[in-house]
């Protein structure tokens, strides 16, 4: 596959699924210590990854959670945040600006805070109350960071008594490298023939619900407009019958983000309006993979990293037909604002 190292990614999906017992750790420490609740918090890209994170701790446990932006944060307060909140923050570099105050925010109020990043060096990782380095250097092994999730939200769910198949699900999370490199592999054509096909599209609408909405909205922010410059509109499926349906004609590219969580619903009454107004269209469903190694019964809460694989592909297609880097930036990081 192009722009893909195979050696490179396995090895750091191992090396983070090899934190399990740093993770276990750190919650076995603040769950005895007890809490009140948890924030996750982030900026831009991580933000939108801890979105279905949220959605697992508040569909299917007790643990009081909010998912808020670093900035907001600051700006605004939170009358729930104080000595008895565990906050949770993701920074690869450690030197994201919003989040690493936020961090600083979140000590100054007697919160506990745990600090992910791959750099150990930063005062954001040395000031935290727990560090969990979990270093990465390459683009598609981001989804790294998702299995680092996994196990840390999965973990706190079971502490507090709420999913009994922890050692279980982190199990088939250790096979998942492997079975992300297959749907990488899978995946790579149909992200081409799309890439060819819109190229030199000027707008998208991305749609996607439930454990999914993170990734959509984080596809259209973070890769679309920020890598490529590519104008989009993103929706949440359960909104979009409340107003996005009417800028819906023949020629509009519609891109549709499906998992398999109870969400699903939602995206299919989407799919069923779509397919009869415009001729662009396009599925991207987790369904239509397989996961070798992977039980059944947790497909439904791996819909978020196995749709970031698939639009990893994407991403690098983009980047290949359109002749426009990722990494290049005109204002993010390059001028002050």
């Amino acid at each position: 596959m192009k722009n893909f190292n195979e050696e490179s990614y396995l090895r750091i999906g191992k090396n983070t699924v090899a934190l399990k017992s740093r993770v276990d750790e750190i919650v076995d420490e603040v769950s005895k210590k007890g809490f009140k609740n948890v924030f996750l918090i982030g900026s831009g890209g991580s933000y939108a990854m801890f979105i279905p994170f949220e959605y697992y701790l508040t569909t299917q446990s007790r643990i009081q959670t909010y998912c808020v932006i670093a900035a907001e944060l600051m700006a605004t307060g939170h009358n729930q945040l104080g000595a008895e909140s565990v906050c949770i923050f993701t920074s690869t570099s450690g030197t994201t600006k919003e989040t690493v105050a936020a961090a600083e925010y979140c000590r100054s109020k007697g919160a506990v805070t745990i600090c992910i990043s791959g750099n150990d060096q930063v005062p954001y990782a040395k000031n935290a109350d727990y560090a969990i380095i979990n270093k990465m250097d390459d683009f598609s092994a981001s989804d790294a960071d998702y299995l680092l999730l996994y196990m840390l939200t999965f973990a706190l769910m079971h502490a507090a008594g709420d999913f009994d198949d922890y050692e279980d699900f982190c199990a088939n999370l250790a096979r998942m490298p492997e079975a992300l490199v297959s749907v990488k592999e899978h995946s790579d054509a149909f992200c081409e023939a799309f890439a060819e096909q819109y190229k030199d599209e000027t707008y998208h609408l991305l749609i996607g619900s439930g454990s999914l909405w993170g990734e959509t909205y984080s596809y259209g922010m973070c890769v679309m407009e920020e890598m490529q410059w590519i104008r989009t509109k993103t929706v949440r499926a359960a909104e979009f019958f409340h107003g996005t349906l009417e800028i819906v004609d023949k020629d509009t590219s519609v891109m549709l983000i499906m998992g398999e969580d109870a969400s699903r619903a939602m995206c299919e009454r989407v799919q069923s309006f779509a397919q009869r107004i415009t001729e662009h269209l396009t599925v991207f469903d987790t369904k239509d993979y397989e996961l070798p190694g992977i039980d059944e019964k947790y497909r439904h809460l791996l819909s978020p990293i196995v749709m970031t694989a698939i639009l990893d592909r994407l991403s690098i297609q983009l980047e290949d037909k359109r002749g426009h880097s990722l990494d290049i930036r005109r204002y993010y990081r390059v001028m002050e604002y």
